[in-house]
């Protein structure tokens, strides 16, 4: 894979940070924030990939009090049976929003395992392998970084497993998505 470019316009946000200290290299892409529309969908379409390629990044709580990262396709939806038996866990459950930014140091739109407050353990959906760049948050709303799924695992240590609902799984499209 080519080595994509760092930006220079774009402030550094930690998980930027904690990429450079690895010497992983990324992209920073930058997008216009509605507040009211932070989905995944809306963000691909923003940075101009498809859907299944930007990855969101959501806290969840083990029924033995435990938190995990799950990491999927921003066109798809967790299947928290799925994480839980990845994890080897009984059962899992998003956190709750209010828990979220104290135990990551992110707020909702911005979550990313790069440089998060507690370095929980981390699962990523098994399509992420099949790309060669996706995006993640880096950090705050409004900002992405683009990097191989490669670097990506590395950074963050996650594991691959098969996480979204079968019936939420889309093809892989040749071109950004348009608004949902």
């Amino acid at each position: 894979m080519k080595a994509l470019a760092k930006a220079s316009s774009v402030g550094k946000t930690n998980a930027a940070r904690y990429l450079d200290s690895l010497g992983i290299h990324y992209e920073l892409r930058a997008y216009e924030v509605d507040p009211s529309d932070l989905s995944a969908i809306t963000v691909a379409h923003k940075v101009g990939l498809p859907a299944e390629q930007v990855f969101k990044t959501l806290l969840t709580r083990t029924h033995e009090g435990e938190h995990l990262f799950a990491v999927t396709p921003g066109n798809s939806e967790l299947d928290l049976k799925k994480l839980a038996a990845a994890a080897g866990m009984r059962k899992v459950e998003l956190a709750a929003l209010k828990d979220v930014e104290p135990l990551t140091g992110y707020i909702r739109g911005g979550v990313t395992v790069l440089a998060a407050k507690k370095p929980f353990p981390a699962f990523a959906d098994e399509t992420l392998e099949i790309f060669d760049v996706i995006s993640v948050s880096a950090g705050q709303r409004g900002l992405q970084l683009l990097l191989s799924p490669q670097d990506y695992l590395r950074a963050t240590s996650a594991a691959l497993a098969d996480l979204t609902r079968a019936d939420s799984r889309a093809v892989p499209t040749n071109g950004p998505q348009g608004p949902a």
